[in-house]
């Protein structure tokens, strides 16, 4: 027991000297077991204080509605009530390879939904926006959010999202440092790629410490980018993930494309406990569904018996035969409006007239 308290001890030592480098937080935890009581009361209700990034205001967290990875991202575990992205801080959101800037994207935008879901609406009562800044490298390799799509998808107004494109990562920066600090903002996305030597610990802090101040969130998000060290609490590795069939009233229609699906992997949060999941965005209820990783599979089983009952006429498979393959059915011909009958050709002064190159206008 006395080992045990020592280890624990030590533990809660480390991680607070991390936090204290990171620049985050108070957060609240349970103290050691065994920890000597001056006040007489229990070491289960005794809690100590270190930096973190635990808030104790419900409404200080962004809560993606997936109970299980809002806990591993920073709630009491097993407790529904709690967890999830912390608002006034800044977040990370990578994606391994280059490919992967649309799933990233698609995940911030969901993101974003759920932060406009509330109706954040100034006095004048148009709402907030959320601003996307990143370089003409960035946007030239990944592109821009479609417009239309995003009413559709994420409920997003084409207004609500403003982009600012800088020439230089610098510029980037110090535009993003300037309206982390800004409260009639509802979100800031910075999106970088790779891992920029501008973007180091030092750069990381200062956003950090604008959105603490300005109470909204700085979303991170960096193309095939590798982690590092960073002051931002928590860090999503996000990869796109193959989409189920539709939910129709008769079951799952084999065959289609139902709705986007996001592979999420925490690589940093406040727990530190490891986790994946698979997320779908509802674009209607404007929710995310957790996905269990074997309901694919048996959705992938009951399209393969569906195609197996109805079977296809294909044409046979070549295995070194003479015999030509069956025909597949009757075909019908129509003959062409126009077409010169069987055995007809073209004049010589016609032919010319056809080989003789064009000129426009």
């Amino acid at each position: 027991m006395a080992m045990t308290a020592v280890a624990r001890e030590t533990v809660f030592a480390l991680r607070r000297q991390i936090a204290k480098i990171e620049g985050t937080l108070p957060e609240r935890l349970q103290a050691p077991a065994g920890a000597a009581s001056d006040d007489g009361m229990a070491d289960a209700d005794r809690t100590v204080v270190r930096r973190g990034i635990a808030v104790a205001r419900p409404d200080a967290f962004l809560r993606t509605g997936v109970g299980r990875l809002d806990a591993l991202l920073g709630g009491h575990l097993g407790d529904d009530l709690g967890g999830g992205l912390p608002k006034a801080a800044l977040n990370e959101i990578h994606g391994v390879e280059t490919r992967d800037a649309g799933a990233v994207a698609g995940f911030a935008l969901s993101l974003a939904s759920l932060i406009l879901k509330p109706s954040l609406i100034l006095k004048q009562g148009s709402r907030l926006p959320v601003l996307w800044i990143g370089t003409q490298g960035v946007f030239r390799e990944a592109g821009f959010p479609y417009a239309r799509g995003l009413h559709a998808a994420f409920g997003i107004e084409p207004e609500q999202l403003l982009f600012s494109e800088a020439p230089r990562l610098a510029d980037a920066l110090w535009v993003a440092e300037e309206a982390a600090r800004m409260t009639a903002l509802a979100a800031v996305i910075l999106e970088v790629r790779g891992n920029p030597q501008r973007l180091d610990l030092t750069a990381t802090r200062r956003l950090h410490a604008r959105a603490q101040s300005a109470g909204r969130p700085v979303f991170l998000l960096r193309q095939a980018a590798e982690p590092e060290p960073t002051a931002a609490p928590v860090r999503l590795i996000v990869s796109p993930a193959p989409a189920g069939p539709r939910d129709t009233v008769a079951g799952p229609l084999a065959g289609s494309i139902g709705r986007p699906a996001f592979t999420i992997s925490i690589g940093k949060s406040r727990t530190a406990l490891p986790g994946q999941f698979i997320l779908e965005w509802n674009p209607d209820e404007r929710v995310f569904d957790e996905r269990k990783i074997g309901e694919r599979r048996i959705g992938e089983r009951r399209a393969g018996e569906e195609r197996a009952k109805n079977p296809v006429p294909v044409v046979s498979l070549y295995s070194g035969r003479t015999d030509p393959a069956a025909a597949p059915g009757a075909v019908v011909a129509f003959p062409a409006v126009g077409s010169p009958a069987a055995g007809d050709q073209p004049s010589r002064q016609q032919r010319a007239a056809h080989l003789s190159p064009r000129r426009a206008g």
